[in-house]
């Protein structure tokens, strides 16, 4: 049976920023998606960070430091569930949707380490597997098509309904039903194993890295470094 046929499972996170070795959780949601695409059971959390959530990043999901810390799980308590739920869909077999997964995957490992929380690659013995990122997909089926690819884009693309985008389980449901979408369209990525699906997205993402890389050099910053490393970020030092 195809991947595309079964249950799935996608993770997102709204964060106090972009940077996964300092910034911190503020929303997340796992969600469990039967094979018609509904979905058959959820958890979302809101936390309080510990530190003020910028305004920019207010703007973007709309919880304030005021909000989170009056009405907040402490970040140690949700890390550690957050991380357990994840944890569960994968160990259970279940594909993880993630968009931009080299994003939200490291933050949530950053997270354990700052709480004493064992991280996701600890209980499961290794690097999550199998993840399904449809930003590295996306750009890898249909590499030349102009435009943005962030979730919006593609859900716009793949025809799939984003009615509260940055809602941490609303974007998830999103991602889920577009990678769907998305192996449905492209059919040799939708009956690919998920082993050899992993592998693909691990050279593709590579590859992606370092074609973005060349871009920046070559036009706005000389030293521009990409991450090519996907789905997860390796701690440094």
């Amino acid at each position: 049976m195809s991947w595309i046929s079964g249950p799935l499972v996608a993770f997102d996170l709204e964060t106090t920023g972009t940077d996964v070795e300092t910034d911190r959780i503020v929303t997340a949601a796992v969600v469990r998606l039967g094979p018609d695409g509904t979905v058959s059971g959820e958890r979302t959390w809101l936390l309080d960070p510990g530190v003020r959530i910028p305004e920019q990043a207010s703007a973007i999901h709309g919880i304030s430091t005021e909000h989170a810390r009056a009405h907040g799980v402490p970040a140690a308590e949700a890390v550690e569930e957050i991380v357990r739920a994840v944890a569960d869909g994968l160990g259970a077999g279940r594909p993880l949707v993630v968009m931009n997964a080299r994003y939200d995957l490291s933050l949530l490992d950053r997270e354990c380490r700052r709480h004493g929380v064992e991280s996701l690659s600890e209980r499961l013995g290794g690097v999550p597997s199998p993840v399904i990122d449809p930003l590295v997909i996306d750009k890898h089926v249909d590499k030349y098509r102009k435009g943005k690819r962030a979730l919006h884009a593609l859900c716009a693309h793949y025809g799939v309904a984003l009615d509260d985008a940055h809602d941490a389980r609303a974007d998830a449901v999103a991602a889920a039903r577009v990678v769907r979408r998305l192996g449905e369209t492209h059919r040799p990525v939708g009956l690919m194993p998920l082993a050899d699906l992993q592998a693909l997205q691990v050279r593709a993402a590579a590859e992606q890295s370092v074609s973005l890389q060349a871009y920046l050099r070559r036009t706005t910053d000389p030293a521009a470094v990409v991450e090519p490393a996907w789905p997860l970020i390796p701690r440094r030092g």
